[in-house]
C-alpha cells in the first residue's frame, strides 16, 4: 500500500502543474483582437460572441453529460463526477496552449470564445479516452494520460484538418475515433493478468447508480446538435442540427428494439439505452453539416443504433476474453465504431460533392476543392487545391486511418509509461470505488 505522503505529493505535482501553465499563458497568450477595445462602430466580436448558447450547450455536455453518464459504477459516483470536472478544467488550459502553438501569430496565441469552445471539444477526446479506463486508474494517472493525449490530439487534428484538408466538423474522426482508440490502447498495456480478467467486486451497477447514468444520457442527448453544429457556419449550421437530431432520434429507436431482440428474455439492457441511443450523434458528426438529406441521416442513425447494441452484447465480451482490454464503458461501440462509420459515410458523400449542390459552401466545408485564396496561402495541402470529388474522398478515408495509427501507438506508448513507471498503480481490491481517494459517508448497505 501507499502511504499517505505518496498521495498528497501527487496532489502537489499537480498543483506544480497549474502553476507552470499559469507562467505559460502570462508569457504566450493574448486577448484575440475579437476581445479587445475597438474603435466605435466596430463590434469584431459579435460573431464570435453569437456562439456563446452553443458554448453553453457544449459545457453542460462535457460536465454534465459525461460526468454523470460515467456514474453507473455503483460505487464511484463521486469519482466519475469530480474527475471529470477537475480533469477537463486543467485540460481546456492546456488545450488551448498546445493547439495554439500550431497556430501562432508573431509569439503569441490569440484568446477568444472561439478558441474556448475548441478547448471544450478537445476536452471531449481524454474523458472518451477515461471511459475505457473507468475505476482502473488513480487520479494521477488519468491527468498524465490526458497532458500526453492533447499533445498527439492537437497534432494529429492540424494534420487531418490543415493538411489533408478533410470535412469533420462534428469531430467525429479527430475527437470520437482518436479518444476511443487511445483509450482501448492505453487499456490493453494495463490489463491484468489472464487469471484476473473476470470483473472487479463493485464493477457494475445498482438501480439508483443506473438512473443517475441515464441523466447523464439524457444532458448528452439534447446538447448533442449543439456539439456537431458549434463549429459550423452559415446554412451548414443548421443542416449539422437538423441531421444530429434525426440520426439520434432513429439510433435511439433502433437501440431500442434490437436491445429488447437481443437480451436475455427480451428484456431491455440498460446499458444499450445509456450509451447506444447515442450512437447516432457520434455517426452522423463528420457529415453532419453535408447534404445527407432526412433519409441518410436516418439512416446512419439505424446503422449506428445496430452496430452498438451488437457490439455492446456480443463484441467487447469477446475482446475482453481474447485481448484482457477492460473497456469499462463500452467506448468502442459508443464512440469507436460510430466514429469509424462516419468517416465510411464522409467518403462516400464526399464522392458525391459538386459546386452546383454546394455553391457559395463549398469552399468554407471543403477548402482544397476550390482554389487557394488569399488567407490559405500560408497553408500547405497535401496533394494542392482543386480537388476532385473521389480524391476528397480518399483523403477522407485517408484522414480516420492516420487518426486510428496515432492513437493506437500513441495509447500503446502512454500505457506503457503508466505500466512501467513508478507511478502508482491500483490493486485489483482497490478498483472501482470511490473510498481510496474520497471521504465517504458509512453505507451500512454496502
Amino acid at each position: 500500500m501507499h502511504s499517505t505522503a505518496s498521495k498528497a505529493s501527487g496532489f502537489i505535482g499537480l498543483m506544480i502543474v497549474q502553476i507552470i501553465l499559469l507562467a505559460l499563458f502570462w508569457l504566450f497568450v493574448r486577448y484575440s483582437d475579437e476581445a479587445l477595445p475597438s474603435d466605435e462602430g466596430k463590434v469584431l466580436g459579435e460573431q464570435h460572441v453569437s456562439k456563446y448558447p452553443h458554448f453553453q450547450d457544449v459545457q453542460v455536455m462535457i460536465y454534465i453529460g459525461f460526468g454523470f453518464l460515467m456514474t453507473f459504477l455503483r460505487k464511484y459516483g463521486y469519482s466519475a463526477t469530480g474527475y471529470t470536472l477537475f480533469m477537463t478544467a486543467l485540460v481546456i488550459q492546456w488545450c488551448i496552449l498546445v493547439k495554439g502553438f500550431f497556430h501562432m501569430e508573431d509569439g503569441k496565441i490569440g484568446l477568444s470564445l472561439v478558441s474556448i469552445i475548441d478547448a471544450d471539444i478537445a476536452a471531449a477526446v481524454p474523458l472518451i479516452s477515461m471511459g475505457a479506463l473507468l475505476g482502473r486508474t488513480t487520479p494521477i494517472q488519468l491527468l498524465f494520460m490526458a497532458l500526453i493525449e492533447i499533445v498527439l490530439f492537437a497534432a494529429n487534428e492540424y494534420v487531418a484538418l490543415n493538411i489533408f484538408s478533410i470535412c469533420d466538423v462534428g469531430g467525429s474522426i479527430t475527437v470520437h475515433a482518436f479518444g476511443a482508440y487511445f483509450g482501448l490502447a492505453v487499456s490493453l498495456m494495463l490489463r491484468p493478468g489472464k487469471d484476473q480478467n473476470e470483473a472487479g467486486k463493485y464493477e457494475g451497477a445498482n438501480y439508483a447508480s443506473d438512473i443517475f447514468a441515464m441523466v447523464g444520457t439524457l444532458f448528452l442527448y439534447v446538447y448533442w446538435p449543439s456539439f456537431n453544429s458549434v463549429l459550423a457556419d452559415g446554412n451548414g449550421q443548421e443542416r449539422a442540427i437538423l441531421n444530429t437530431y434525426l440520426s439520434l432520434a432513429a439510433a435511439t429507436v433502433t437501440t431500442f428494439i434490437v436491445s429488447a431482440l437481443v437480451s436475455h428474455e427480451n428484456k431491455l439492457d440498460m446499458v444499450h439505452v445509456q450509451n447506444s441511443t447515442l450512437a447516432g450523434g457520434v455517426a452522423i458528426g463528420t457529415v453532419c453539416n453535408l447534404l445527407v438529406g432526412s433519409h441518410g441521416a436516418i439512416l446512419i442513425g439505424i446503422i449506428a443504433g445496430c452496430i452498438s447494441v451488437l457490439g455492446y452484447r456480443y463484441l467487447t465480451p469477446r475482446i475482453t476474453a481474447a485481448l484482457g482490454i477492460h473497456d469499462t464503458c463500452g467506448v468502442h461501440n459508443l464512440h469507436g465504431m460510430p466514429a469509424v462509420l462516419s468517416a465510411i459515410a464522409s467518403a462516400i458523400f464526399a464522392n458525391f460533392v459538386t459546386q452546383e449542390n454546394y455553391k457559395s459552401e463549398l469552399g468554407a466545408i471543403f477548402p482544397a476543392m476550390v482554389g487557394a485564396t488569399e488567407n490559405s496561402n500560408s497553408t500547405i495541402i497535401l496533394g494542392g487545391y482543386n480537388r476532385t470529388a473521389s480524391t476528397q474522398a480518399g483523403y477522407q478515408l485517408c484522414g480516420i486511418a492516420v487518426t486510428l495509427l496515432v492513437a493506437i501507438v500513441g495509447g500503446v506508448l502512454t500505457g506503457a509509461a503508466l505500466k512501467y513507471t513508478g507511478v502508482r498503480k491500483l490493486q485489483k481490491d482497490e478498483q472501482h470505488q470511490d473510498e481510496l481517494f474520497w471521504e465517504v459517508p458509512e453505507n451500512k448497505e454496502d
